[in-house]
């Protein structure tokens, strides 16, 4: 029997009430929490917590590369100081370790505390710091709440979900045998995610799903995938932390009083866009502790027909009279 996969939710603020401190993302703990092995045993030893006050070491994460969690799950919901030099640094020998990392953020400059990151960091695009090489994408597309500047991709209101476009070759994370084509469909959407991209230089990192802007019709990245290495274990890049948030995945649950777009309820309405993103956070447990994912075990699948099929005749032969 495995052990379970020793997961670290963790947000980049202190547990500030009216902001988006851990307690906002208690369903994505819950349902890791619940998860269970083909033995019926716990997928998944969750942890969720804030960080300490910023200007010092967090002690958490500026020891995780000594601790025993398998992945860390890092939302940064901060305004530029949400991690210190030694946290990077123990993040960054964590992932050279094996180990698995999700960073993701949002629209603008939130969350831009993880430029500091090696690897990962590089991923993520912000407004005033480490800014997209394309100037063609510095554009507003959400229009609402015209002081966020771009980066600020509009794809649906909170609770709403959005259709995602997977990018060949499919990625593990991004399998679902639930589906007709094999694959997720649908995210969480947001009125302003931020901008994510592989970086130019890292041979390992592809973005594996876009989506659309409902404003301008602009694809956008969604997630950018970094595949495990002798040097690093494996990362994803995630445009808004809102794919997780309890918001999102319900708006009976609330949000900080500072945010005053009106939510939706479509995801309340669809099975197939709830299951489609539980799939996929199932997916990202798996695959970032190195553990086959659905996909990989319908690839093995797969596999095995084919074999079968090359071994065994399609028919009886004829019987002889």
């Amino acid at each position: 029997m495995s052990s379970p996969i020793r997961i670290l939710l963790q947000t980049t603020i202190t547990g500030i009430a009216d902001d988006w401190n851990i307690g906002r993302f208690s369903m994505l703990r819950d349902y890791l929490a619940g998860l269970t092995d083909e033995e019926g045993a716990p997928l998944c030893d969750v942890t969720a917590r804030d960080r300490t006050a910023p200007g010092s070491p967090d002690p958490i994460l500026s020891t995780i590369d000594r601790s025993d969690f398998d992945e860390l799950w890092l939302f940064a919901v901060d305004t530029g100081d949400g991690l210190d030099p030694e946290d990077c640094a123990a993040i960054g020998r964590f992932r050279e370790d094996g180990r698995g990392l999700l960073v993701t953020r949002d629209h603008m400059d939130l969350g831009c505390s993880v430029c500091t990151l090696g690897g990962v960091g590089a991923a993520h695009f912000f407004h005033s710091s480490h800014l997209d090489p394309d100037p063609t994408r510095h554009v507003i597309d959400d229009r609402e709440t015209s002081y966020i500047l771009w980066p600020n991709y509009h794809s649906g209101a909170n609770g709403d979900f959005q259709q995602v476009s997977v990018v060949d070759p499919p990625h593990p994370v991004l399998q679902d045998r639930g589906t007709p084509n094999g694959l997720i469909r649908y995210f969480p959407s947001h009125p302003h995610e931020g901008a994510v991209d592989a970086p130019a230089e890292d041979p390992t990192a592809r973005v594996i799903a876009t989506g659309v802007s409902r404003v301008s019709g602009r694809q956008f990245n969604l997630v950018v995938a970094f595949e495990p290495t002798p040097n690093g274990g494996p990362a994803i890049a995630q445009s808004t932390f809102h794919h997780f948030a309890d918001y999102n995945w319900d708006p009976n649950k609330g949000c900080p009083s500072f945010v005053s777009e009106l939510p939706g309820d479509g995801l309340a309405h669809s099975p197939e866009a709830r299951a489609s993103i539980r799939t996929y956070v199932r997916n990202l447990a798996l695959w970032l502790a190195g553990r086959p994912t659905e996909g990989r075990q319908m690839r093995l699948e797969h596999e095995l027909d084919e074999a079968l099929e090359e071994s065994l005749p399609a028919s009886d032969p004829p019987a002889i009279g």
